[in-house]
This record gives C-alpha cells, structure tokens and sequence, in this order.
C-alpha cells in the first residue's frame, strides 16, 4: 500500500530536502509539492491525499489555521523550525512533529508511524498443526490429516491418513489442542475430524473405511456442530 502525501513548505530548500526523503521510501508517492497553505487547500479539493507534510509560518495563512478550516484531514505530519507550536498540533491530533533541521533517521520513524496507523493489521495466521509426544520423539500432525482420535485407557490413538500416532495423554487435552470449528466430541472415547465425514447413519460417522460411533450424550450438539460446519462449506 502506497501513501499518497502532498509537501507544503514556503521554503524551497525545506521542499527540495523532504522531496528527497519522501523518494527514498518506498511505501510513499509524492503528489505534488506546494508553496503555501492557500496552494494546498486548492490542491487537497482535487487531489484526495493520505498524508501532508505541512509548515506552520508561512505567508497568508499558517499551517494551523489552515488544519482548522479543513474539515476532512488527511494524517498530518508537521515540520517546523518552531517548537513552540508543538502543544497546539497535538491538539489538532497531527501524526508527529518534526523539527527542522529534519534528520532522514527521524523522517523515517515519523511515516513509519504513519504507515502502521492506516495500514490495516495482518490477520494472524491460524496454525494448522500440533505436536504430541509418542515413546521417541515428539511429532508434528497437521489437522487437516486427522481422521479421528480415539481415547484408550491413559493413552490416546489419532488415526491420521498415513496411519496411528500413539502418545500419552487424555482426550480432553487433545481436544484443547485442536481448533472447535474443524473438531467435535461425538462420544466420551471419540474426537472426530468434521471435514473428513462421509456419511452420517443412525448413530455412527463414516469416515473413509472407519465407523466411529456417536453417544447419546453428546449426540444432539455433536449432530449440530458436524451439520452446521458441513452446509457451510458445501454451500
């Protein structure tokens, strides 16, 4: 995502020194470049923008005045000789304040900031494993290779498309490690795999060669969970 951002400046060696900076960084795209706050309130009316890089003091009408009369703002980074306009751009809810001199380390951190407030979060990517721990090592299962997990005395047997993986643990662990959506109790020694149901007969899931049966206990919600996830991936 590219930052559209205008620089306004009365200056022409304020100009020239952020028009370099901004070519350096790849995620912003330089509009155009203004001499005052008047030729920016003509330009912002055709030319919609992410970010300004506005002075205060310039001729007709300062900086301030004009992030006042704006009713829309873009993200606004200020860039002045002058600290002691600081307190009142915070008060307009400006991005960040540059003092001139501006260093290239500091430019950078100021769009940076810019950059992470209106570019949207990634989505965290969800995991698509887990591992158990069998008699010699631990192992990696994908859940989209589980069939279903069978709950045996103290042990736990997760029949997977490549065979049995055998670990030392209880049902109710393994269910907390698995994702709710793809994975549901259908009995108190049974976990299934959801998406990997062929047919659903009386009381007992197909799944590939396996019957695993469903128990009246948890049959009702099991039943409604394994329909509910089934139409909405058919559909």
């Amino acid at each position: 995502m590219k930052l559209r951002c205008i620089i306004t400046d009365d200056e022409p060696i304020a100009r020239k020194g952020l028009q370099s900076y901004v070519e350096k960084i790849d995620f912003l795209e330089l509009v155009c470049v203004c001499e005052d706050a008047i030729q920016l309130n003509s330009m912002l009316k055709t030319h919609p923008v992410d970010l300004l890089f506005l002075d205060i003091e310039m001729p007709y009408m300062s900086g301030i005045d004009l992030l006042n009369s704006l009713n829309i703002l873009p993200k606004v980074i200020i860039t002045s000789a002058y600290a002691e306009y600081a307190i009142k751009g915070y008060d307009l809810e400006v991005s960040d304040y540059l003092l001139k001199p501006i260093s290239f380390e500091r430019f950078l951190k100021a769009v940076n900031k810019v950059y992470d407030q209106v570019t949207p979060a990634a989505a965290p990517q969800a995991q698509e494993y887990f591992f158990v721990k069998t008699t010699l090592k631990l192992e990696k299962l994908c859940f989209k290779d589980i069939l279903y997990i069978e709950g045996v005395e103290n042990y736990v047997a997760i029949q997977t498309n490549d065979g049995r993986v055998i670990t030392h643990s209880t049902l109710r662990t393994i269910l907390q490690n698995l994702p709710s959506n793809r994975f549901v109790q259908v009995h108190k020694s049974f976990i299934v795999n959801i998406g990997t149901i062929n047919s659903i007969e009386g009381n007992m899931l197909g799944i590939g060669k396996f019957k695993i049966p469903v128990s009246r206990t948890f049959k009702e919600q099991a039943l409604e969970t394994i329909l509910k996830n089934k139409l909405i991936k058919e559909s």
